[in-house]
């Protein structure tokens, strides 16, 4: 479940256990190809510090972007985040950190997703962090998936 953090901004952060090897999230999490199979429909990745990050189709109709701030291959990422068309929170104004530790034959993935400007950007970006990483989960379990459309 997403915690609360109010200190800079309102953060998101999300901690749950993946049953996939961590090298094998971390794929997941930066291949167009694989990132499109549980969020979005289309990407642009390079990831290196000042890299394109770049998700259309999220919900089925929105774009994310941002710029790659680090990259530690299989262990952590961390880009600049916002919505095309989201005046509340637009290109680059927030930050996703993503962790990787390895966890009893799975990854244990950590989210924390700062800089978010109100109570109900956090709620609503809580409850978009809830549904894919839970779709990521189903994806890598083998489990089939529907495209994403709005939800």
């Amino acid at each position: 479940m997403p915690e609360v953090d109010h200190g800079g901004g309102y953060t998101v952060k999300y901690e749950t256990q993946i049953p996939a090897p961590r090298a094998t999230v971390f794929a997941f999490l930066l291949d167009p190809d694989k990132l499109m199979r549980w969020m979005g429909t289309g990407a642009e990745m390079d990831p290196h510090p000042g890299g394109v990050y770049l998700l259309k189709g999220v919900a089925g109709e929105h774009t994310a972007r941002g710029t790659f701030k680090e990259v530690v291959p299989v262990h952590r990422l961390a880009y600049s985040f916002g919505w095309d068309e989201r005046d509340a929170v637009p290109p680059d104004s927030s930050l996703i950190e993503i962790d990787l530790e390895e966890n009893g034959g799975g990854t244990l993935l950590r989210i924390t997703h700062s800089g978010l400007p109100t109570e109900q950007e956090r709620a609503d970006h809580a409850k978009g962090w809830t549904h894919y990483i839970d779709r990521l989960a189903k994806v890598l379990s083998g489990e089939p998936v529907e495209p994403d459309r709005k939800w």
